[in-house]
């Protein structure tokens, strides 16, 4: 519609106004609800170029459209702003359009280029918990909207399993894992324990081992004794007891992290993590026997919990198999100049000079960071996929500085896509209770959450006692989706941007801004078309006002798909979706439909209702929410 009515003011203007036309004059915005007007054409740039009044100029261009646009009816003239009116025609023919088109909205499949959407990418010392869940749902949906707007999508999620952290979940189950009477240490298989649950309370038992032996070596410190410790550490803890002296409350915190840190590499425990690091990438025989059957426990975990979430991946990338580029890359970025080494053998590149920091690439002892296998992994999905025109990365907001700096340094190794790369970077999930901590073990398990608002919405559902129709397994199946439904909705309707506060109870609810409140209303529009008989015989469909108002809603969905794909963000699609709702809720309750007399309205209504149940279908597949048909 824009696009046709622009194109009729390219051609025509000119002759209208008497002076050659710039396209970028021509501004289109939704016409204010309180004013008469289907959409508005801002004027000032054409008034300023004629130097004329802007009301004058807009009833030039209104009687011009008028009289060239069949659709176009008539027209009110505000200030500088020229407010279109369509004809009942045209909104007939926008609903007949999308009636006819089943994937209504839906841009061609493969018609703009190939895209890679990177999401979940979790550490495998741990299971999945609520932060992962804003994760995966948000880079899930993204890489939805982005294939809806026609771009061929690779979904991915690079699996972080080596680091510290892994030998930290290692280190405490050889140590801690009890022997069971047949002699065999604690697994998923003889215990039942989902494996990447399994591995996370080695994790959470680890720090609290760390924490004792902290406590003790702290002690020990602040009693004189530093036997085994070296004398540039004591130079150190000195130091910064001294500078202890006159500082504020925030400074003395910040004196005091820096101790605890320093006494923390003293601790046997974490030394010991380190040392299976190295050993691990020296591949170790013992130690990497240990890391892929602890690791493999996790992946068993982690595909379990996917699949409830109902998420997919096309390639999965592992951290360690592309670590090693990414320390080839340094090691060839070194030799150009790109990086550079300090005396201890660590390396780094200094971003000073774009307002960032030194930032390290390779630890002194030659192990990787996670920004080493970050440059290994970009590098190779560009390899494995040449058209690839960039890549999507959804990661906390956390890592901004980080992802700045990966772009930087991809940059200045050569690779010009390293610009197409964007950081989808989404806020915190909080409790009532505050943030989660993995490490402490106070995080939210994500297949727990799930279970928890299933559990609500089977409650809930039963309570309502509309099911009885439904087989036992059909009941299950709907209890899942409203819960899942619910869950999803609450975590994308938010501004990926925006930190927020997770409420459990709030997601299920039939009322409100919810994932179930719109189920329910493509649930009731089914039920509604189950019980009509569509009209054979009616030769021309009759429309007034109120289906106007929701034909419009209804003709937005394309460009609000294009919008919610380029912005990165469900959230305009969630909330776009309860507009919509709420809309034809108000319509249902306005305006009869079956008991409508006139067969030409009735039929109208019908396939109006007909097309919002398609397109409240489409969006929350589009969200990874399943409609049902029932409720």
């Amino acid at each position: 519609m824009e696009r046709e009515l622009k194109e009729v003011l390219i051609q025509q203007a000119s002759n209208w106004l008497g002076i050659p036309m710039q396209t970028d004059w021509i501004q289109f915005q939704p016409t204010r609800k309180d004013v008469v007007g289907d959409l508005t054409l801002m004027v000032f740039p054409f008034a300023k170029a004629l130097q004329r009044p802007p009301a004058e100029v807009a009833a030039i261009l209104g009687e011009g459209l008028k009289n060239e646009v069949s659709y176009v009816e008539g027209y009110e003239v505000i200030q500088g702003f020229l407010n279109i009116i369509f004809s009942n025609d045209h909104w007939l023919h926008c609903l007949e359009s999308m009636d006819r088109d089943d994937m209504y909205g839906i841009s061609a499949p493969n018609s703009k280029p190939t895209v890679m959407v990177e999401y979940a990418s979790p550490n495998t010392n741990k299971p999945l918990h609520l932060g992962h869940l804003r994760n995966i749902f948000l880079g899930y949906s993204v890489a939805e909207l982005k294939k809806a707007n026609g771009h061929r999508v690779v979904k991915t999620q690079v699996i972080n399993d080596r680091g510290i952290h892994i030998c930290k979940s290692m280190l405490a189950w050889q140590r801690y894992a009890p022997v069971l009477p047949n002699g065999e240490r604690e697994t998923p298989a003889n215990t039942g324990i989902k494996g990447d649950k399994l591995v996370g309370k080695y994790y959470v038992a680890f720090e609290k081992h760390l924490q004792e032996e902290l406590a003790s070596v702290l002690e020990r410190w602040k009693a004189g004794d530093f036997s085994g410790t070296s004398n540039a550490v004591q130079e150190k803890y000195k130091e910064l007891t001294l500078a202890c002296v006159g500082k504020d409350e925030k400074a003395l915190a910040g004196i005091h992290d820096k101790i605890k840190e320093l006494a923390k590499n003293e601790t046997e425990i974490l030394q010991a993590a380190k040392d299976m690091l190295v050993r691990w990438e020296a591949r170790d025989p013992e130690t990497y026997l240990l890391w892929s059957t602890m690791n493999g426990w996790v992946y068993e975990g982690f595909d379990v919990t996917y699949q409830r979430m109902g998420v997919d991946f096309d390639r999965l990338y592992y951290e360690s198999d592309t670590f090693l580029l990414g320390k080839d890359q340094v090691m060839d970025g070194l030799a150009r100049g790109v990086f550079f080494q300090k005396p201890d053998g660590s390396i780094w590149i200094d971003l000073s000079s774009e307002g960032l920091d030194e930032k390290l690439v390779l630890r002194s002892d030659g192990t990787a960071v996670y920004i080493t296998q970050d440059i290994g992994t970009a590098i190779e999905r560009f390899h494995n996929y040449q058209d690839l025109s960039g890549i999507v990365y959804t990661v906390g907001n956390e890592q901004d500085y980080h992802f700045k700096v990966l772009f930087l340094i991809l940059e200045k190794l050569g690779y010009s896509w390293a610009k197409n790369c964007f950081h989808l970077s989404y806020g915190m999930v909080d409790l009532p209770s505050g943030k989660m901590k993995s490490r402490e073990g106070t995080v939210v398990d994500a297949d727990d959450l799930m279970e928890e608002v299933v559990m609500a919405a089977t409650a809930m559902t039963e309570e309502r006692g509309q099911i009885a129709a439904l087989s036992e397994a059909e009941r299950k199946a709907l209890f899942e989706h409203i819960g899942m439904g619910g869950l999803k909705y609450y975590l994308l309707k938010v501004d990926p941007k925006k930190r927020m506060m997770f409420n459990p109870e709030e997601s299920i609810d039939l009322m409100g801004n919810t994932g179930p409140f719109i189920q329910y209303t493509h649930a009731r529009i089914n039920s509604l078309l189950r019980k009509a008989e569509m009209e054979t015989q009616v030769h021309a469909l009759r429309i007034e006002s109120n289906e106007i108002a929701l034909i419009k809603t209804l003709s937005s969905f394309p460009s609000l798909i294009e919008e919610a794909s380029e912005a990165y963000s469900p959230a305009l699609l969630a909330n776009y979706l309860f507009e919509l709702t709420k809309a034809y809720n108000s319509f249902y309750q306005q305006c009869p439909i079956l008991q409508e007399p006139d067969p030409s309205l009735r039929q109208a209504r019908l396939i109006l209702s007909s097309n919002v149940a398609k397109i409240l279908g489409t969006g929350l597949r589009l969200l990874g929410i399943h409609a049902p048909a029932r409720m």
